[in-house]
């Protein structure tokens, strides 16, 4: 009965109390909040702002991303080099003049050369079978035209003549001997002597270069029953490469008279 008494009596004392009876929490406090303070957690409110700061960035990331593709990409090393030496490289050929065809003429005195050349150690040679003799004539300041001569003993030879635009660094005449990789499956005709238009099958030169002209193509030429001459004009400076070629043939030598000068 005590116990329900006090019970009683600590409960109406509770309901007494206000938020003013506790030191440090001023009712006043309290009071002056304002009602709305909690629409800072509305989350209405905080999807729409968090909805605009992202495409506030996309929009910021979609115009950096337009700048860029804007700006021109830089080329990787070494493209900028290789596409300007390709222009200078067809700029050069282009303005390369035109070359004029050679003068030729073939005679009969064939036993008269070889004896006039015979006792010259450089001017009788033996061009193997596959190989391929360039002889390299630079252009001279002192004249303005190379000719010419050549024979040979037995069975004809390949011949044609290329010049090389290329700026003289040495005046001398010079013999450069090459083998062919290539052979043919069938050896020459020994019975017939070759005629003008067969070309030559076994010839290495690359007319595509750029600094390097066709002045005659390589044909086999009876050289055995006729004397083979002719001349060119210089078209400028540079380098003629007159080609002997026997790479066609899969067994015999040729024995070469040749002779080469300049003319004004």
């Amino acid at each position: 009965m005590e116990r329900s008494e006090s019970t009683s009596e600590l409960q109406s004392r509770l309901s007494s109390l206000s938020f003013s009876s506790f030191p440090g929490i001023p009712s006043e406090q309290c009071d002056s909040r304002p009602t709305d303070r909690l629409q800072n957690t509305d989350l209405s409110q905080s999807f729409t702002q968090s909805k605009t700061n992202m495409d506030e960035t996309k929009e910021d990331s979609e115009h950096h991303s337009e700048g860029n593709e804007e700006a021109p990409s830089e080329p990787a090393p070494g493209e900028g080099a290789e596409e300007n030496n390709s222009a200078a490289s067809c700029e050069k050929k282009a303005q390369m003049p035109p070359l004029m065809p050679p003068a030729t003429w073939t005679s009969v005195a064939l036993k008269e050369l070889k004896e006039k050349l015979r006792p010259e150690k450089d001017s009788v040679v033996t061009v193997y079978r596959g190989d391929i003799m360039t002889v390299n004539v630079p252009t001279v300041p002192e004249a303005k035209k190379v000719c010419w001569e050549f024979a040979t003993d037995g069975y004809d030879i390949g011949f044609g003549i290329y010049f090389d635009w290329t700026p003289v660094t040495n005046r001398s005449i010079t013999v450069h001997i090459s083998e062919s990789s290539d052979d043919e499956d069938e050896e020459e005709d020994l019975a017939a002597p070759a005629t003008n238009g067969d070309v030559e099958k076994g010839s290495k030169i690359q007319t595509t270069k750029s600094n390097l002209a066709e002045v005659l193509p390589v044909y086999r030429q009876d050289s055995h029953l006729l004397v083979h001459g002719g001349s060119h004009d210089f078209p400028g400076d540079g380098t003629y490469l007159l080609k002997f070629d026997n790479s066609y043939s899969l067994w015999r030598n040729k024995t070469l008279y040749y002779r080469v000068y300049y003319s004004d």
